[in-house]
């Protein structure tokens, strides 16, 4: 696994420097359920925030003198308290429990929770589109809230901060305005069963318009039905490794046949992921 973060590390970072400095790096990183999606994602996050913080040391460490170069110019805008990347879950788009029991068919829509008609796709475009429109400046009020950020000269400034929500396993449902996402989070890896989707509304938000570079996970199924039924038992979905397993072949691999079938034609990268105890 660490080659393959490794690579993909240096390749966005160096995406990243030639990146407006009014701009957002997105890209979205799909594969079937238990395919390692959340940890290629997390993995490579945290890579770029290490390249980010090496960076700003550098810089700082220029005896006083502002910092130059291409390298230093794009990694100035984020404070070295703030991560410059983050993973951004699909899973908090899930519909509610009770919106699924409002659904024509409930039982059917509770059973196969998970399927791609379970998921609200405008809502996760939306979030896309506003994560895609050029940064504001500190004097630009245009988003959910406001925070106080420090920057590296020490001063403070308002900025605008966009909210999206996560996924509580515990209570089995999304969490509103969970995540923020900051004008100093530029890079992001939205990672999901569908962001790489060829049907509407995730072809749109998978875009070249949208995003800058589209990922595939490949996993064999055996494998993935393995992390799956590990998954739902740590999670209290299942009962049991059996409860688990019926589970995983009713629906999880029902729906990764799907995604592996139906993603987008233009993936930049297809990631192997393997049975690495570190991809579990």
């Amino acid at each position: 696994m660490d080659a393959q973060v490794n690579r993909l590390v240096d390749k966005v970072w160096a995406k990243y420097l030639q990146m407006p400095p009014n701009r957002r790096l997105m890209i979205a990183i799909g594969g079937m359920p238990g395919s390692g999606k959340t940890t290629l994602a997390r993995a490579v996050a945290a890579g770029l925030n290490r390249k980010h913080a090496d960076a700003l040391a550098g810089a700082a460490g220029a005896a006083g003198d502002r910092a130059t170069g291409s390298a230093a110019a794009a990694a100035a805008p984020a404070p070295a308290q703030e991560p410059v990347a983050l993973a951004v879950p699909m899973d908090g788009f899930h519909l509610t429990r009770a919106q699924l029991s409002a659904l024509p068919d409930p039982v059917r829509a509770h059973a196969r929770r998970g399927a791609e008609f379970t998921f609200d796709g405008q809502a996760f475009l939306t979030l896309v589109e506003r994560l895609r429109a050029p940064l504001p400046d500190a004097a630009t009020s245009m988003t959910t809230t406001t925070t106080t950020t420090t920057t590296t000269d020490g001063s403070s400034s308002s900025v605008a901060t966009i909210l999206c929500p996560s996924f509580d396993h515990a209570v089995k449902d999304p969490v509103p305005d969970a995540i923020a996402i900051g004008p100093h989070q530029r890079i992001l890896l939205f990672e999901g069963n569908y962001v790489c989707l060829d049907r509407a509304p995730w072809r749109t938000a998978a875009d070249p318009e949208h995003m800058d570079e589209r990922w595939f996970v490949e996993v064999d199924a055996a494998v993935a039905r393995a992390r799956l039924v590990r998954r739902h038992v740590a999670a209290g979905i299942a009962a049991d490794a059996a409860d688990a397993g019926a589970r995983a072949d009713a629906n999880d691999l029902v729906n990764g046949a799907e995604i592996v079938a139906g993603r987008v034609a233009d993936i930049d990268e297809t990631v192997v992921s393997r049975e690495d105890a570190a991809w579990a």
